[in-house]
Parts: structure tokens; sequence; C-alpha cells
């Protein structure tokens, strides 16, 4: 089976979301039966409680940009003037009724929408990252699932190696052609194999309720991981993978953190320029029982404060953005490389292990068991023979599995799936 992600299942959540409508629902609210990767991973990104709350975050985002684009309210005001006191009262009472307005220069209000909209297009980006987070614990934990299904295999058949061992020891022992010792580490073996078998089989359990617990279950009702955990698929070369680093969103959101910083330091810019407030109203003299119309107008004079220290921290953090894309993208392709090394070892062993170490062993413990039965090797060698063989196999496990890992480990830095068309 092949451990890569399906192609486009990240931008295909909303897709995912409509077939909760469908039939099929069931399954991707709670996978039952044979479990796939894809099955996995669609139920994880439905109800994924960490991608839910991000889904929070994108709302407010939104709303943020809502408010941007709202203009200044208008202001009323009133004024009262001479009364009370030596006036006597009210008789030459003023009153102003006023409605004013402040009008933003500098393009001041499409300066903040800028900055709004940037800001949630990086908060976007940081969900999808976060989406990628759960995809890449999604594989790792199926991966394990798959290598403990088959570490409880390969227990399984060493237990029944150790039972076919006993049996003929003992008939050994009986015919009086070995000694009863034998029969006592045998039968020591066989125990050792069964706790081993257990102890397998409660570490595949809590693997599943692991796996389960990344779409908010807390009891599994999935059966066995469909997987063929030593299927290789090939991969890229470094070059080409190191070509599709930019494409994940870590990278992608260093590209729109750049303009949100650029639009912030345009906003930081309009708001030098001073906005300024006009406004008209009604003035009443009580004395004379006249009206009139009365025009004001403010602006503040930029004197010492022209929002220099906003401009330069602007400036400052647009360029930092830069110099930590740089050094980001020198660290994750030095992880990259890394990666890669790993795989391609992991490959080599497993490769070496089964085609030729693996049946070098068998057929030493046939040859070993055939000469036990006929009195030529001892139980100790037929023991060891059989050790051998299990702990490459349980080698060949954990390098199979290794390399999937890896492989899910690039494919989160890559953003891309590995498998080749």
């Amino acid at each position: 089976m092949n451990f890569s992600w399906p192609r486009g299942l990240v931008a295909c959540v909303g897709v995912m979301t409509l077939m909760l409508s469908t039939v099929h629902a069931a399954e991707f609210l709670e996978p039952r039966g044979d479990l796939t990767l894809a099955t996995a991973i669609a139920a994880a990104l439905l109800r994924n409680p960490a991608l839910q709350s991000a889904s929070f975050d994108v709302r407010a985002a939104e709303a943020r940009v809502a408010q941007a684009k709202l203009r200044p309210n208008p202001e009323l005001g009133i004024a009262l003037e001479n009364f009370g006191g030596d006036l006597g009262g009210t008789d030459v009472l003023e009153s102003t009724l006023t409605l004013s307005q402040v009008i933003e220069l500098g393009d001041k209000r499409e300066r903040r929408t800028d900055v709004a909209r940037f800001g949630r297009d990086t908060v976007a980006i940081e969900r999808e990252a976060k989406q990628l987070d759960v995809l890449a614990e999604v594989t790792r934990r199926f991966i394990d699932v798959a290598a403990q299904q088959e570490q409880l295999l390969l227990m399984r058949r060493s237990r029944a190696l150790s039972e076919k061992n006993l049996s003929v020891i003992s008939r050994h022992v009986e015919a009086a052609r070995s000694p009863a010792a034998e029969k006592n580490r045998a039968a020591i073996a066989l125990g050792r194999a069964r706790l081993e078998e257990k102890q397998t089989e409660q570490i595949l359990l809590s693997g599943h309720r692991r796996l389960a617990a990344l779409w908010g279950s807390t009891e599994p009702r999935f059966g066995d991981a469909k997987a063929d955990l030593f299927d290789l698929p090939p991969v890229a070369t470094f070059d080409e993978l190191v070509g599709q680093l930019k494409s994940n969103p870590d990278f992608l959101r260093f590209t729109s953190e750049t303009r949100l910083r650029d639009a912030e330091w345009q906003l930081a810019t309009a708001e030098a320029k001073s906005n300024v407030t006009v406004g008209a109203g009604l003035r009443r003299f009580e004395e004379t029982g006249d009206t009139g119309f009365v025009v004001n107008f403010s602006m503040p004079i930029p004197l010492g404060n022209r929002n220099q220290g906003a401009i330069r921290e602007a400036s400052i953090r647009r360029d930092q953005v830069q110099v930590e894309e740089q050094a980001a993208f020198i660290t994750t392709q030095a992880t990259l490389f890394e990666f890669y090394q790993s795989l391609q070892l992991a490959r080599a062993q497993v490769t070496s292990l089964r085609e030729t170490l693996i049946p070098q062993a068998e057929a030493a413990l046939t040859q070993t068991r055939y000469g036990y039965e006929r009195g030529r090797f001892s139980y100790l060698e037929l023991a060891d023979a059989q050790r051998e063989l299990i702990a490459l196999q349980r080698d060949a496990i954990v390098a199979a599995a290794t390399y999937h890992r890896v492989r899910a480990e690039i494919e989160r830095l890559t953003n891309t799936s590995l498998a080749q068309d």
C-alpha cells in the first residue's frame, strides 16, 4: 500500500463536508471495519478538535476585515454657553447643536482594510499548516498501527515456532534422546513468546486509540489498518524535493506575512497624514430668539509626532520577515536532506533484510531443526537460529515503518504526495 496523502486532500475539505449529507457520512464521522489511510485522514479533517478551533480563527479574521472597512462614525455635539452665575440664569443662553465627521486622508481606510485582509490570509495559511500537521500525525499513527499489526503477526509466528520446538523436544526427552533441561528451556521460551504476543496485542490496542483520538473518538470502531508495510514507493530526487519546499504553507506564510508587513508599513505611512474634522450645526440665542448656522473645521498640526516611530518599526518588521524566511529555508533544507538520507538507508535495510538476510536465516533455521531432530545440533543452537530469524524479521518491520514515517515527514515539508504516477 502507498502511505502517501491523497492528492489535493487539504484543498478538498469543503467537498468532504458536503459528503456528510450522503449515505456514506457515517464512515467519515466514525470509521468502521477495515481502515484505509484516506478514510482516516478524511475523518480527522472533518472532526479533529484542533482544526475545528482553527476555523474560529479564520472567522474572527473575517470579522476584522469587515470592521476595518467601516468609516468613522459621525459625532453629534451640543454646547451650552452663557448661563448661570452672574449672567442671570438662562436669559442670555447660547446653545449650539453640531454634527461633525472625521474625514480620513491618505487612504487610511483602504490601508487598514489591506492589513486586515492580509492578516486573514495569514490566518488561513496557518490553518492549512495545521491541516498538514494533522495529515502528518494521522499518517504517523496509521503507520504505527500497521507496524504493530506486523509485529503481532510476527509474535504469533514466534509463539508457533516455540510451540513446535517444545513438541519436538518433548518427544526427544520422552525417547531419552535429550536431557529434561532442554524441555524446561523450551517451555520457558514458549512462555516468553506468549508474553511478548500479549504485550504486542496491548500496544496495538493503544495504537488504535491514539489514531482514533485524532478524529475525536474515545472508542475505536475500526478493525485492521489496510496497508502493505513493505510496499516502498520510490520518491523524487533530492533537488526536486528542494524545489517543492516553497509550496509548504510554512513558507507560503512568509509570502503572506511579507504582504501583511508591507500593508502595515503603508498604513503607518498613511497615518502620518492628519485627518480633518468638518462639521455644521445650529446656534440658538435665547436673549434675542435668533438662530444661526455654524461651521467648524479642525485638524492636528504635525509638529513633533509624524508617526515616524511606527513607520520605522513597520519597515524593520518587513525586513525581518525576509531574514526569517531565508533562515527557515536553510534549516528546512538541511532537515530535508537528513530525512532523504534516512529514507535511502531504510530502503537499503529493508531490501537487504528481505532479499538476503531473512532468507538465509530461514534456511539456517530449517537446517538447524533438521539437524536437531537427528541429533546433530543442540537445543541452544536451534533456539539461537530461531531468535536470529525473529530478530531479523522484526528489524525489517522497523525499517519499513521508518521508511514510511520519514516519507510522511518529507511530504509534510514539501506539501506534496511523493507517489509516482
